[in-house]
């Protein structure tokens, strides 16, 4: 499916000019993806771009939140079909469409396109109040399904210019499940939701990977059904390679690929020369490697974490590093 060191994105990229950032993609890219663009509007931002659709969204300005109408909620629920999809229009993906364009003469052989995961969606979208809607159990459900139907028509629309698709669950709230921020977070609960996605998401027919930016529960998060666990290997290597033996089992029992965000999207990024992030990256998956040796076979290379944050010329050299980096492994 994806060739050993293959390089993709994680979604955001910071140009204004959405032909310019997929141009960007597709120079740079083995596995091209559809560029968030949060440079160009608030509804390119990762909560408002997968509300589109769900009831009870209200979208102001640079404000968005849930008003609960119990009755409208009901009605969504009882029209809701497990074929449903969800489509997201041109004005919360812009370059969705642009990158479907470019690519219509011929079917690459994989893409990737990403989501919103259920817990940072229902954790970041607020009501009236100010309450995460994820506290609202219905709304909750209501919310996974909503993302499910989203998730489908992304991978039926991605699979008319594309033979494979991949979908990233974006999930970096994870980090702070278990923290004093979430203490009544269950973390079998987050696990259900994430699961329930990724089950559909493989059902659909399409190949699943979670993306965690932080510092995460990576013994349990091995543990989720999925295709491709993506992280911030630039600042959490450390802290992952110590859960060799499940790292070992993902690969080898789950057929399971790590991406490696050995390439900060930070700071860091300004303050270190290109060989000193280079040579990081290739010591620590080498290192890895010797102990768990499918790791060759099995590794996807990425930024540490979307691009949009990032002026243009950094990004450019985001690009670079990760063929540098390709080439060096």
């Amino acid at each position: 499916m994806i060739k050993p060191y293959s390089i993709t994105g994680i979604g955001s990229m910071p140009q204004l000019d959405p032909s310019a950032a997929c141009e960007m993609v597709l120079k740079y890219f083995d596995i091209p993806f559809w560029p968030q663009m949060p440079k160009i509007s608030f509804r390119e931002l990762m909560i408002p771009q997968f509300s589109e659709g769900l009831p009870g969204v209200v979208i102001e300005g640079d404000k968005i939140y849930v008003k609960y109408d119990e009755e409208n909620i009901m009605e969504w629920l009882s029209n809701y079909r497990e074929d449903e999809e969800s489509p997201i229009s041109e004005d919360f993906a812009i370059a969705l469409y642009k990158i479907s364009e470019l690519l219509k003469k011929e079917k690459v052989d994989i893409f990737k396109g990403q989501i919103t995961g259920p817990m940072t969606f229902t954790l970041s979208l607020r009501d009236e109040e100010g309450k995460p809607v994820y506290f609202n159990e219905t709304y909750r459900e209501v919310c996974l399904l909503h993302l499910k139907a989203k998730a489908k028509w992304q991978i039926n629309f991605l699979k008319k210019f594309s033979k494979e698709v991949i979908i990233f669950i974006d999930e970096p709230i994870l980090q702070a499940i278990g923290t004093s921020t979430y203490i009544s977070v269950d973390q079998q609960e987050a696990a259900r939701l994430i699961n329930d996605i990724a089950l559909f998401i493989k059902q659909v027919g399409a190949f699943v990977g979670l993306h965690c930016c932080g510092r995460g529960d990576w013994r349990e998060i091995l543990n989720y059904h999925l295709d491709i666990l993506s992280f911030d290997a630039y600042f959490f290597f450390e802290l992952f390679k110590i859960y060799k033996e499940e790292i070992k089992n993902f690969i080898d029992e789950k057929n399971g690929y790590i991406a490696w965000g050995f390439i900060p999207t930070t700071d860091d990024l300004k303050s270190l020369g290109d060989d000193e992030i280079l040579n990081k990256a290739k010591t620590n998956i080498t290192e890895l490697s010797r102990e768990i040796p499918a790791l060759e076979e099995k590794s996807i290379i990425t930024p540490s974490c979307g691009m949009g944050s990032l002026d243009e010329s950094d990004a450019e050299r985001v690009c670079r590093l990760l063929r540098k980096l390709q080439s060096l492994l």
